[in-house]
């Protein structure tokens, strides 16, 4: 979809940005200055601001703004709005759950975070909800009914306007999968995944038809699907290709930057919008009484709340800020505890561009999360999925709080006996999509190895995103453990968390029946508090000093000259391999070709969840 290539590539790097179509003309003139819908995506419990995004106070302060403009605001969130943060890890997403509740939001979808707590407590914190959740697509398998709405209808000033609500059907592997299954591992709950998409377009479409023949002047999809995602069929963007009657889809899940134009399945103009993460923007769809849409992107630098004691977005900060006070009382003396130091950075992101490289490529936080599995548990090998490393931890002192943002899911260790085979499958899973992100990626310890991604990925999966094979050639070569070849046939010792070795988390699905010699035996968060206290003497030091780690993992863009410089997974050496004394793996310089710019820029707009 070339319109819509063109633009997500250049929104990223807009400073503000704005599209304005008219979908009807011909309205009536009306006083009224129309009606505004706010938009949010993966907070991620980021309710504080900062230089470069809005807190919760300022988000309510600009609806009021708003609404005292003579706007009628709605305010609308696509998912992962309750995980992400100590405040949501210490209450099982009950504080940020009573923060939506306060802002006074209308209609949210619930991303693939938002099960992370458990199905238990994700209904209890929907069921608080001062709003509806929809869901066109989330089904109870053993009923075939869905447990929400399919959509809603907004009574505005003007409209009658229509949210249709859609979650990926990459949860079940992007949460966690027993959240998904019964005792006996049978999912009893899914996305209409699986199929080539047939079921999840019919789905919105009879949505849509409906909403129209309850009198909506306008639907939009409010979508946790992301405009970049491992299977295209699950897209936003195929998503309104494949339907007509959207105005617009407002998407979460992929942490872009969007405002782009595309068209539906009858040629009709349709926009795309999404905020990026942890309130980077706010997202903010006008309709004017001429029924012209505008779609803008509002940045920290482009609204400041007022001073002014007497308005009513001065009041409404004042009073979000108090509340979030408040919640925060109850938590701030467990989670500002200082635990221990750290005398160099600790980052998940690429040092020259400032991007997200956990989920990509090696990072000092990275190995520092694995070498902690490895060692509070004495495995071969310590591994740990990019997407499970979550922040970065500025040089200083180390609270709990720092410590639950990097692993803020509440996973536990587990040891398991695996293969040479099983242990390169996994990491042939997770580097399916390399250099493109994929929260699978894995960071390691006791082991090395080279990703060659010019050879395409043959990984085959499940209708559920789980492993089922490799059907060509490996893209994961030169594999190490502690130096010596990954020998297939040998049994390692192979430390992770539940989320992976026991629930298939990321499409684990090979280590499903390895021998489990250590189940659940400590929180994934406190083992990483441990290995620096107990192990790193409570500073971490100068063996984690580069940002782009110790050299663990090779990423090759280029194919050698002679095919007999490419080795194999079992036999071949790295050129420029030394051993590090402090942990014990081996290290290789990263080569990375250059990349074309049109690659790059479109890289940088696609940052995943």
């Amino acid at each position: 979809m070339k319109r819509i290539s063109s633009l997500l590539t250049s929104a990223a790097v807009l400073a503000s940005s704005l599209m304005t179509f008219t979908t009807v003309t011909g309205a009536e003139e009306n006083e009224s200055k129309g009606v505004v819908i706010l938009h949010t995506n993966d907070v991620h419990c980021g309710f504080e601001a900062d230089d470069t995004s809005f807190g919760a106070a300022d988000l309510a302060a600009y609806k009021a703004h708003l609404e005292d403009e003579g706007y009628d605001v709605i305010l609308v969130d696509a998912g992962d709005f309750v995980q992400g943060g100590v405040i949501g890890t210490l209450s099982d997403g009950e504080y940020p759950m009573q923060i939506m509740n306060e802002l006074g939001y209308d209609a949210a979808v619930p991303g693939n975070h938002e099960f992370d707590y458990g199905m238990d407590t994700f209904f209890k914190l929907t069921g608080e909800a001062e709003f509806p959740y929809l869901s066109v697509n989330f089904t109870d398998l053993r009923t075939n009914e869905n447990p929400f709405q399919a959509y809603t209808v907004i009574d505005a000033e003007q409209y009658r306007i229509a949210f249709v609500g859609l979650t990926t059907p990459e949860t079940p592997t992007s949460s966690r999968p027993s959240n998904f299954q019964d005792e006996n591992g049978n999912y009893i709950y899914g996305f209409l995944g699986g199929d080539d998409g047939t079921a999840l377009y019919t789905a919105v479409q009879n949505a849509i038809d409906a909403a129209y023949t309850d009198g909506a002047d306008f639907v939009f999809a409010i979508g946790h699907m992301g405009d970049y995602v491992y299977d295209d069929k699950w897209s936003s963007i195929a998503v309104f290709e494949h339907v007509s009657g959207l105005t617009g889809f407002i998407d979460g899940h992929s942490h872009s930057e969007i405002i782009a134009e595309g068209w539906d399945k009858n040629g009709n103009d349709v926009w795309l919008t999404s905020t990026g993460t942890k309130l980077q923007t706010i997202g903010q769809i006008t309709i004017t009484p001429e029924r012209e849409v505008n779609c803008e992107l509002i940045r920290k630098d482009a609204y400041t709340v007022s001073t002014d004691e007497n308005s009513a977005e001065y009041k409404a900060y004042q009073e979000m800020s108090d509340f979030i006070t408040g919640i925060e009382e109850q938590y701030n003396e467990l989670a500002g505890t200082v635990v221990a130091k750290t005398d160099v950075e600790l980052t998940v992101n690429d040092p020259e561009t400032g991007e997200r490289a956990v989920r990509s490529s090696e990072t000092n936080l990275g190995d520092l999360c694995a070498d902690a599995y490895r060692a509070k548990t004495g495995a071969d090998i310590g591994l740990i999925n990019g997407g499970g490393v979550r922040a970065n931890i500025a040089a200083g002192n180390i609270t709990y709080g720092n410590i639950i943002n990097v692993q803020p899911f509440g996973n536990s260790l587990c040891v398991v006996e695996a293969t040479g085979q099983q242990i390169l499958d996994c990491l042939e899973m997770g580097a399916v999509h390399t250099p493109e992100e994929n929260g699978g990626f894995m960071q390691v310890s006791g082991i090395s190895y080279t990703v060659n991604t010019y050879i395409p990925s043959s990984v085959t999966t499940d209708e559920n995103g789980n492993f089922t094979g490799v059907d060509g050639e490996y893209r994961v070569k030169d594999v190490l453990v502690n130096g010596e070849p990954l020998d297939p046939e040998k049994i390692y010792t192979v430390a992770s968390h539940n989320y992976m070795l026991l629930n298939g988390g990321d499409g684990m699905s090979m280590f499903k029946d390895c021998n489990m010699i250590a189940k659940e035996i400590t929180l994934d968060n406190q083992a990483l508090i441990d290995y620096i206290t107990d192990d790193l003497g409570g500073t971490v030091g100068k063996e984690y000093s580069d940002p782009r780690g110790s050299g663990r993992i090779t990423i090759v863009t280029e194919a050698p000259e002679s095919s007999d410089e490419a080795g194999s997974a079992e036999t071949a050496e790295i050129s420029g391999v030394s051993d590090n004394p402090d942990t014990g793996v081996d290290s290789a310089a990263v080569l990375i070709s250059a990349v074309g710019i049109s690659a790059a820029l479109m890289a940088a707009s696609r940052k995943r969840k």
